[in-house]
Parts: structure tokens; sequence; C-alpha cells
């Protein structure tokens, strides 16, 4: 291997290669959730309410009867699905689907999104770094509202998003 020739009196060093990247070390832990960013979350929700819209039902038929889901909707993107009563013509409580015998003649989801009222109070969802905001309808709580760590934006349900756009388009 050859030698790099002598340096003459007056002339500079080349300059040194740079350094390595560093390893990346293990990751920063998650920010500790606060109580001013939870009550932003809660705001986030209650200024978005007027905003919201109740998307195309989604029908699932089954073995028990047709279940029906009613998508919140904001700016295009759903946030979560409400378990809807065909029947009664009214929102039923999270994990408390109905199972409807069939439709009744002329079926129209009854337009109950002005009833529904923001609950003072969140859910902290680690895996997700996400507030949860629960949403009421009379004494149901029928939908949980996804909100960022910082309590500054939604978070839109992506997999119901593409499902309503699958059945609407």
């Amino acid at each position: 291997m050859q030698q790099p020739p002598p340096l003459r009196t007056g002339e500079q060093k080349p300059p040194a290669p740079p350094p390595p990247p560093p390893v990346r070390g293990p990751p920063a832990p998650p920010p500790t959730p606060s109580l001013d960013a939870a009550r932003r979350a809660i705001e986030a929700v209650k200024a978005a309410l007027p905003y919201m819209t109740l998307g195309p039902p989604l029908l699932h038929p089954g073995p028990g009867g047709i279940h029906v889901d009613v998508p919140l909707m904001y700016q295009g993107f759903a946030l979560d699905r409400i378990h809807y009563d065909p029947v009664s013509g009214e929102p039923r409580p999270k994990g408390m689907p109905v199972h409807a015998p069939g439709l009744p003649e002329g079926f129209r989801v009854r337009d109950f999104l002005r009833e529904l009222c923001v609950v003072e109070a969140v859910e902290y969802r680690e895996p997700e770094r996400a507030w949860i905001v629960p949403l009421r309808w009379r004494v149901y709580i029928v939908a949980h509202v996804r909100v960022s760590e910082d309590g500054s934006e939604l978070i839109p349900d992506y997999p119901l998003t593409e499902e309503v756009m699958r059945r609407v388009v």
C-alpha cells in the first residue's frame, strides 16, 4: 500500500473525514400526560362538535339480524361509529350493538347529532398516545373521539373512514 507523500513545510493537512454517525440510543420516554393537555382535548372536541356530521349508515347483515352503525364524521373523516337501533330510531351505548330482524319500511337515520354532549372527562391510551373524549346521548356513552397527546388535533379512525368511502363511492 502506498503512503501519501509527506507534507512540505507550509502545507496544510487534508481535512479529516467526518465522524461516523452515532448509534441511535433507546427511544426517549413519552412525555407525561398533563392535566392542561387533557383540558385542551376536551375543549378541542367541544369546538369541533358543531361541525361534526352523521355519515351514511353502515349495514352489517349477520345471523342475528342487521346491525346498523352510523359514522361520526368531521371534515370528511370518520371519528367513531355509533351503534344505532333501526326499530326505535335511537343510538345505543358503546359495546351494545342492536341486531334487528330487518329494517323498517322507509328506514332513515334520525338526526340525533345535536343531542350529543361532550363528557367532561378523558381517558389516556398509552399505545395510541392519545386522549379519548367520550360523547354522550342522554345517559349513554355512544362515541369516543381520539385527540392528540397535546390536545390540539382530532385523530380520525382511518379504517372506518376507508369503510365509509368503500360503501359510499
